[in-house]
């Protein structure tokens, strides 16, 4: 007998309090950047409880959202899988969701039309995954759903 599906949170914080290893490379070391954006519901408001995590093909890093829904991480341009260019696979764990989400962030000064995923995409779809350069980080916000929600794919 299979049991029905609950959603999760929110006791990400809780966790989170306790470790957050929101760093794939050291903040110091060259090419290091921040990665930072927000995890926004429907209407735009932050998601204060949810935790995001990226794989940049080899370590996972994890950071949970604060009280403006903001995330942040110390990165470094992860080199390109064949046939793609560089990217971070990103889950999404959010109240209300019954399973994690996963989404892409693409970098905005490489060749994604060469990427097969992204290039499979329409035009305002592959918006939706591309970060942009701000104050010398990248800014990636992540929009659960509404005008301009990011793009999930299934896993």
């Amino acid at each position: 007998m299979r049991t029905p599906s609950q959603t999760v949170g929110p006791y990400y914080v809780i966790g989170l309090v306790r470790r957050n290893d929101s760093s794939l490379v050291e903040r110091a070391a060259p090419g290091s950047m921040q990665l930072v954006g927000a995890l926004l519901d429907g209407q735009g408001t932050p998601i204060s409880d949810g935790m995001i995590e990226i794989w940049d093909g080899e370590r996972w890093a994890r950071s949970g959202t604060d009280s403006e829904g903001r995330f942040s991480f110390t990165v470094a341009r992860p080199s390109p899988r064949t046939g793609e260019t560089s990217r971070f696979d990103v889950y999404v764990f959010a109240r209300g969701l019954l399973r994690h989400q996963l989404t892409r962030i693409y970098f905005p000064d490489e060749p994604n039309a060469t990427d097969p995923v992204f290039a499979s995409l329409a035009e305002d779809e592959r918006a939706t995954l591309v970060a942009e350069a701000e104050d010398g980080a990248l800014r990636f916000d992540i929009r659960m759903q509404g005008d301009r929600a990011t793009v999930f794919f299934e896993h």
